[in-house]
């Protein structure tokens, strides 16, 4: 087992922490068994785990702890050997972008295939599903950021792209209130071409609850630049779209918004 500790030495020195059976297989020109005995050997070891089958992620001493390394430093070569395009987004490009009472508890990753969330270490890895359609127009240089590791860099959503996923996925934020101080956290950098480009992107009814929060935080430039989609409304909407059915809403809203088109169905509480 010599040749693997070697090999994962070796590794490291480059600045490399991840690789694959099939890379180690070749080098070596092991066969499946011999490869699978010495890298079992090595996770009892806690020298490695394997986040997916055939894809290994080598521990430093300082990583035993966690049982992991920060996701930050192995997403992207996880991503490549699966093939799949991604970004980090949600509670941790919030946090990444700077804004302040976001505590990332999950490594959220939208991706355009469906995949199942993990846990490596005391890490969790969540994958947020977006159709092909929408993902790809979305995730474009321009619109993504990167984030810098000591193995490298990883691609996270920018500050528009991060509103707007909050708000779509506003459940996978810790819902509503969540998303809603993400949006007063970080509305006033959003560039404002870049989220009107983005936002077509995504439905209405998301672009318009985004845009009746940044108005309600002060963020009216940015919140300008989304009312197209309200004016293109024939119905209202609901801000928080799992509480009361709209019938119910219409007889008693908190608030009937007419310019976004929003039946405000939930006080909104922030932490300022």
């Amino acid at each position: 087992m010599a040749w693997l500790n070697n090999y994962l030495d070796d590794l490291l020195a480059q600045g490399q922490s991840t690789f694959s059976k099939a890379e180690s297989m070749a080098a070596f020109d092991l066969s499946s068994a011999a490869f699978d005995l010495a890298v079992n050997r090595l996770i009892k070891q806690q020298r490695l785990i394997h986040p997916k089958r055939g894809f290994y992620v080598i521990l430093r001493p300082e990583d035993r702890i966690a049982g992991a390394p920060d996701p930050i430093r192995w997403i992207d070569p996880l991503m490549g050997y699966l093939g799949i395009d991604y970004r980090i987004s949600l509670l941790r490009a919030a946090a990444f972008h700077g804004a302040s009472h976001q505590a990332a508890m999950v490594f959220q990753v939208i991706v355009p295939k469906q995949l199942r969330a993990f846990e490596a270490g005391r890490h969790r890895i969540q994958f947020i599903y977006q159709s092909p359609k929408a993902f790809a127009p979305t995730n474009q240089g321009d619109w993504l950021d990167r984030i810098k590791s000591e193995t490298g860099y990883a691609q996270v959503a920018g500050i528009e792209l991060t509103l707007l996923d909050a708000i779509r996925y506003y459940q996978a934020c810790g819902g509503v209130n969540a998303a809603a101080q993400l949006v007063h956290d970080l509305g006033a950098q959003a560039r404002l071409r870049k989220l009107a480009d983005a936002s077509k992107h995504y439905e209405d009814s998301s672009v318009r609850r985004l845009g009746y929060l940044l108005e309600l935080y002060g963020h009216e430039r940015q919140a300008e630049t989304l009312i197209a989609a309200a004016l293109r409304a024939k119905s209202y909407k609901q801000l928080n779209p799992s509480e009361k059915p709209i019938s119910e809403v219409l007889a008693d809203p908190l608030e009937k918004n007419e310019k976004w088109k929003i039946l405000v169905n939930e006080f909104v509480e922030i932490d300022r």
